[in-house]
């Protein structure tokens, strides 16, 4: 039986990189993984697939718009779905097989197969050929990451009724995609068929798109989106979900009890994800897992078994692969006799639609329930110079301070290049910094950052300089 001081179950980012850390502080690690492929949800069928297909179809959409830039084009422009998915799919196998590489220069034991747990210390892993083997760990972290959510009454058949992981690899752009959601995956999908032809339509149960982001950001993208061609049924509860051959009807009643019809070839159900444990036998070691199925964990990861951690999308808080990572390394870390911090308030969220949405900390929302006085600075980006040489003029910057100290409180953003500018902010708040010291620091022009420099002087006694 081989035996590593730290066994890894799942290789998402949150498992690999927590392996990585784990071997570089000299513990012997192995990783489990059910699929052939390393990476988990997010490099497989999730962030890096559809930042691919975002990435080309933002290419596609530009090129409408050369002649206005002085570039002419000779003929018709058109979409070649296959070379687009297989693109998609030769990001994937290349950033995958850097993962291979990662774990051969780390010497870390990577296991393909199911990982289930006999006891506390023992794992077994079950083959694809039925074949099994148990390895032994001092300690294991749990990190099998989520899938699709659905709702009772939808049958997904993985054609006309898809998830997101059907929606990255379908054989045509759709006539008419009806998404059931309006959370991140499902906008970010929904604007890749919406610039390639596809007409969107968008039910969201609660009143507004985006809905655990600051109010203004999404009611700016549902405005630009609209603006581009998306349709929006906000507040409307979705009944049915049926499918006729190549058409699907989807029902939805509003707060009013009016109903409405959309027929669409695709349907999309995009209403969030659920920790993954099927398979993990978790109650063999005697780990607690919840009524949401998220294995219980404290403050350091660590479940009610001393041993034994679990990390990302299987534990409480944002299903993000950053937030993940940072867990892995959290949990590497304290097995070493460190003591790592995460503040999760400055875990940042991004939407990688064009225009890109980023936020950090607290929303005004939030503030207000907490009755926390705060004084708000915002900066459109048509204001921008750079912005008016790209044609990037969609979106502001709003950052949030408190009222007495001037800390930075929280910072949202929409705008060309936001999930980059967002590191910023994070960095910003790590340190605590006021409004004023971020109004203080020199930016580059003309640059984008620019906003939040401007953005951060609105907050400061309202003295934006450019407009």
């Amino acid at each position: 039986m081989s035996s590593f001081d730290v066994v890894i179950i799942g290789s998402g980012p949150g498992g690999y990189v927590s392996a990585i850390r784990c071997a570089q502080l000299g513990f012997s690690t192995a990783i489990i993984e059910k699929y052939a492929a390393l990476g988990g949800t997010c490099l497989n069928v999730g962030c890096i697939p559809s930042k691919a297909l975002l990435s080309s179809s933002h290419h596609y959409d530009e090129i409408k718009h050369f002649e206005e830039n002085g570039i002419e084009i000779s003929g018709e422009v058109k979409v070649n779905l296959e070379k687009m998915i297989a693109r998609k799919q030769a990001v994937v196998d290349q950033t995958v097989g850097g993962i291979n590489f990662l774990m051969n220069k780390n010497n870390i034991t990577v296991l393909n197969g199911i990982g289930s747990f006999e006891d506390a210390n023992h794992i077994k892993v079950t083959k694809a050929d039925g074949s099994s083997e148990t390895v032994e760990a001092k300690n294991i972290i749990i990190a099998t990451g989520s899938k699709p959510s659905s709702l009772p009454f939808i049958k997904i058949d993985k054609q006309r009724i898809i998830t997101s992981t059907e929606a990255l690899k379908l054989k045509e752009i759709p006539k008419h995609l009806v998404i059931i959601g309006g959370g991140v995956i499902g906008i970010e999908l929904g604007q890749v068929y919406l610039r390639l032809g596809a007409q969107v339509s968008v039910v969201e149960y609660l009143d507004r798109i985006i809905p655990g982001m600051d109010a203004s950001l999404s009611k700016e993208l549902t405005k630009v989106l609209k603006k581009q061609g998306m349709k929006f049924y906000v507040s409307h509860k979705v009944k049915s979900v049926e499918r006729n051959g190549d058409a699907v009807t989807v029902q939805a009643e509003n707060a009013k009890g009016e109903t409405i019809t959309l027929e669409g070839d695709y349907s999309l159900v995009s209403v969030g994800r659920r920790p993954f444990t099927d398979g993990l036998s978790a109650e063999k070691a005697g780990v607690k897992v919840n009524e949401k199925g998220q294995i219980e964990v404290n403050d350091h990861l660590q479940t009610n078994v001393s041993n034994i951690y679990a990390i990302g999308d299987v534990v409480r808080g944002a299903m993000l692969a950053h937030k993940a990572e940072e867990e892995g390394v959290m949990v590497a870390e304290i097995l070493a006799g460190q003591k790592p911090h995460i503040d999760y308030n400055l875990i940042p969220g991004v939407v990688y639609t064009w225009p890109e949405v980023a936020a950090v900390g607290q929303t005004e929302e939030q503030l207000k329930a907490k009755n926390i006085a705060y004084k708000a600075g915002s900066f459109p980006f048509k204001a921008l110079g750079r912005a008016r040489a790209s044609g990037d003029l969609d979106g502001f910057v709003k950052i949030l301070a408190d009222e007495k100290t001037d800390e930075v409180l929280g910072v949202h953003m929409i705008g060309a290049r936001c999930a980059d500018l967002i590191a910023e902010a994070v960095t910003a708040m790590e340190f605590r910094a006021s409004a004023e010291d971020m109004s203080r620091m020199s930016h580059a022009h003309p640059t984008f950052a620019e906003a939040i420099k401007e953005a951060a002087l609105a907050a400061t006694e309202n003295r934006a300089l450019h407009v």
